[in-house]
């Protein structure tokens, strides 16, 4: 009997850093320090209730949703390095929240801000404008410099892929194959449920990922999610 080969070493997962990019000129970029720990969407769904009059309810008439609007909370600190935490990050995520003068309408001569796009990954985006900033130090410098910030945002979406943004990727690789980017205090187990409709195939994502401890996974990096097979 051959001897048996030697087991694979256990594949590094590489942390996939979030980034909030500027699609106009100049194009800018801001890499999150820290990836978000949750994120929200919200959606609004205008109906329009009529008069019937003898019923108990109106009748209802669809008249349109409303962009979707994404929620982030970001987290920036530069006090190890002693940098101004403004100039290093969260300015050039203001810069993008205010009038760029080279949008201009072509019917008002008014200016705009640009538009922007959140990449997590090379599979997932959301490409919108921010209705809303708010920043917040918590980190300072002896002379007052600001080194620790907290930035809220809101995004709300330009245009429609076609697909939910806040899907799971499920395109982009081989055909039949998906991939996902883990989420905080996700396991295998729990990814197995929702992506296969059952915890016990986290084996079958270990051994894809050559993932020894299926408890202990990086938010931010990518799992690759190949089809089950029929012995599965």
């Amino acid at each position: 009997m051959p001897p048996r080969p030697p087991p694979r070493p256990p594949q590094q997962t590489t942390l996939v850093k979030a980034k909030i990019k500027n699609l106009d000129e100049p194009a800018q970029s801001v890499t999150c320090l820290f990836n978000p720990t949750d994120y929200s969407f919200s959606k609004t769904i205008n109906w329009t209730a009529s008069a019937n009059r003898g019923a108990n309810v109106p009748t209802l008439e669809f008249t349109g949703g409303e962009a979707i609007e994404l929620g982030l909370k970001l987290l920036f600190d530069t006090h190890e390095k002693r940098h101004d935490v403004r100039t290093s990050y969260t300015n050039k995520l203001w810069a993008m929240a205010m009038v760029n003068p080279a949008r201009r309408d072509p019917t008002t001569q008014q200016g705009s801000p640009p538009i922007v796009e959140f990449e997590w990954g090379r599979m997932w985006s959301f490409k919108a404008v921010i209705t809303s900033i708010s920043q917040n130090f918590t980190l300072f410098l002896e002379n007052g410099t600001p080194t620790r910030a907290t930035v809220d945002l809101k995004l709300k979406q330009v245009d429609d892929p076609g697909r939910r943004p806040f899907q799971n990727p499920t395109s982009g690789g081989r055909a039949g194959h998906r991939s996902r980017v883990i989420r905080q205090g996700e396991t295998l187990d729990i990814v197995a449920q929702e992506e296969y409709g059952h915890p016990g195939h986290w084996r079958h994502i270990a051994e894809a990922n050559r993932i020894d401890n299926p408890f202990r996974l990086i938010p931010g990096s990518i799992l690759a999610l190949p089809p089950l097979s029929h012995a599965d």
